[in-house]
């Protein structure tokens, strides 16, 4: 039984395949090789500079994000609470990602300890999963200020939105955390060679030589029950959201009011998007090239920790303004 090949981040597949000349008798690799991007091995120098410049204004731009919303008092609210959840989540998912992979470009540091690819495969599915649970409460926290706006201080409460993000972390955490004991239980006899720039769970199964049905099973579970169940209540809030809209009796009024939620679905459509295009291409795309493939899936954990604080940097009259009476100050 194969996994579904679908790629939302939390479950990332390639179509690749072994060469048989790379079978060996080892069951316990002590390390993995990351090919980078394979085909594009001439080029990977040059490939480090957009990726590193992403990484840059990914650290910058959060950490200017968490900055703002502690300095300025009028932010002390659950609609940047979570943004700062946000924040700190792509910075985890950044770091845990583009280090190694600019050692393999710069370095051609290429091999990586089999508990360290474990722990990286951890971090990458466990704080994507935490990345869809924030959007979620973030969709809340729209459809309560929109749909019951008298009721919105008292709903969303301080205690309320420690309590949403500890079960944001919970429920990824456990989750994600059977991952590293499944993989680490199968005997891996054909090759500890790894055509991507990072660990993910599919591809090291991919690589046992044993009956993985069980670990398939699992992924296909919490592929439905992160990124499934999250689709399905942020389009139940947004339904609701835009129903009453709608109901608004001016054309100003309903703008004014769908431009708060504007930043809320450009994260949203750049988390999900290239998740499904990466899936297509998968599914439909038989001809296209291996590093095709590899750089989509990259795009799609690297772009969202840049994007996502520009977009509400840009988008947010407050974080504007703050900043630029910050420049200004520093001026």
């Amino acid at each position: 039984m194969q996994e579904t090949p679908f790629c939302l981040r939390v479950g990332h597949f390639l179509p690749y395949s072994m060469s048989d000349s790379n079978i060996t008798d080892f069951t316990n690799p002590s390390t993995f090789i990351l090919l980078g991007i394979p085909g594009l091995e001439k080029a990977h120098i040059w490939i480090s500079i957009p990726f590193c410049t992403m990484y840059a204004i990914a650290i910058l731009a959060n950490f200017i994000i968490l900055l703002i919303v502690k300095l300025e008092p009028s932010l002390h609210e659950p609609m940047y609470y979570f943004l700062c959840m946000l924040a700190i989540t792509d910075l985890v998912l950044s770091t845990s990602i583009l280090p190694k992979m600019l050692s393999i470009f710069w370095f051609n540091s290429r091999e990586i300890n089999f508990s360290a690819c474990l722990m990286q495969l951890y971090f990458i599915h466990c704080f994507s999963g935490m990345e869809s649970g924030i959007f979620v409460a973030m969709g809340f926290d729209r459809y309560v200020a929109i749909c019951h706006p008298l009721r919105h201080s008292t709903i969303l409460t301080i205690p309320m939105v420690a309590k949403m993000g500890l079960a944001v972390v919970l429920r990824s955490g456990m989750l994600v955390l059977p991952y590293p004991f499944l993989v680490k239980q199968w005997p891996y006899c054909r090759t500890n060679i790894i055509p991507e720039p990072f660990c993910v769970h599919i591809s090291i199964v991919k690589l046992a030589c044993a009956d993985t049905r069980i670990s398939s099973y699992y992924g296909l579970f919490v592929l439905l029950c992160v990124m499934g169940l999250d689709g399905i209540f942020i389009a139940v809030s947004y339904n609701h959201i835009l129903r009453a809209i709608f109901s608004l009796p001016t054309k100003d009024a309903r703008l004014k009011t769908f431009g708060t939620c504007v930043s809320h679905l450009c994260v949203i459509l750049i988390f999900y998007i290239p998740g499904l295009f990466s899936s297509l291409t998968y599914r439909f795309g038989q001809n296209v090239p291996l590093h095709f493939h590899v750089l989509i899936g990259n795009m799609n954990l690297l772009v969202p920790p840049m994007l996502n604080p520009i977009i509400y940097g840009v988008r947010t009259k407050q974080i504007r303004d703050r900043l630029l009476r910050f420049i200004t100050h520093k001026g």
